[in-house]
């Protein structure tokens, strides 16, 4: 008596997971509690930037024409807040003799011509204190050096004779390389640092960052143009911008962990489709003989 032939029986059936069953497990649950922690914290960001982003409080229309003590606007050795640039001041002190310099490359209505500049020590102050100050323009480097000739001698005949000028604080320039081939000793930037390393008896002395652009021509010179500042606008769309990114960057946290949930999904539901024709090759006849 022969026995049965044996029933060959398929693999057990295995059903791949759900995207949501793989998205709750504690692994990417922890992983979407960080991403929610950084999301949050690009979020808290970009409303930072979007609050700096418009001024709720903008200074009055014409308050740099409004003619200010210099002590009362900005201190010295500090930088200019960009709400001051422009601003009319008045400043009394006397020139320091021998620190009228020149500086090329200014510009008056469109024409190219010279400053002439000076060393003002400021009076009544408590520390002594100077301040650059832009006291004309002139068209040719002759007609500067005249000036500077001129204003030197003045100030030797009367070195404690005191001045009072009133112009526009404008923030510093910064120091500059000068072109090649050019004169290393000219100076074509208005830098109060740049000044600073070629005045007079300045050992404690407080220096202005800023200077003052006078609104009188001093001495055989021409007025310096220097109108008023525009109005700034309320909204800054720099800091908006930088608001978008950061709000980008939260939503791209959270699509981080889904992109990465996902993609281990997809290769876990691969792996068991291969796993099962495996098994199922396994069990073809071709495979017994």
């Amino acid at each position: 008596m022969t026995s049965p032939p044996a029933i060959e029986q398929d693999p057990p059936q295995v059903f791949p997971p759900t995207l949501r069953e793989v998205m709750l497990r504690p692994r990417w649950l922890a992983l979407l509690a960080f991403s929610l922690l950084v999301a949050g914290v690009l979020a808290w960001l970009g409303q930072w930037q979007l609050g700096r982003a418009v001024d709720t409080a903008p200074p009055e229309p014409g308050r740099t024409e409004i003619v200010q003590p210099l002590a009362d606007v900005a201190p010295p050795g500090e930088y200019l807040p960009e709400p001051l640039v422009g601003q009319r001041v008045e400043a009394t002190g006397r020139w320091i003799a021998e620190d009228f310099l020149v500086v090329s490359s200014r510009f008056n209505d469109g024409v190219e011509g010279y400053w002439v500049t000076g060393q003002l020590r400021l009076d009544e102050v408590a520390t002594p204190t100077s301040i650059a100050v832009a006291l004309g323009w002139t068209r040719d480097a002759a007609s500067a050096e005249r000036a500077v000739e001129a204003l030197d001698a003045q100030v030797a005949d009367d070195p404690d004779a005191v001045v009072s000028v009133t112009g526009r604080l404008i923030s510093d320039e910064g120091p500059g390389r000068p072109a090649a081939g050019a004169d290393p000793q000219e100076m074509t930037r208005m830098s109060p640092a740049m000044l600073l390393g070629r005045w007079h008896d300045v050992d404690g002395v407080a220096v202005y960052r800023p200077y003052l652009a006078s609104q009188a021509a001093i001495g055989p010179l021409n007025a310096i143009d220097s109108p008023a500042p525009e109005e700034r606008s309320r909204v800054n769309w720099l800091n908006i911008f930088y608001a978008a990114e950061w709000a980008i960057f939260a939503g791209f946290a959270l699509y981080l962990w889904y992109r990465l949930a996902r993609d281990a999904w997809e290769k876990e539901v691969e792996d068991l489709e291969d796993e099962r024709s495996e098994a199922l090759a396994a069990g073809t006849p071709e495979s017994r003989d």
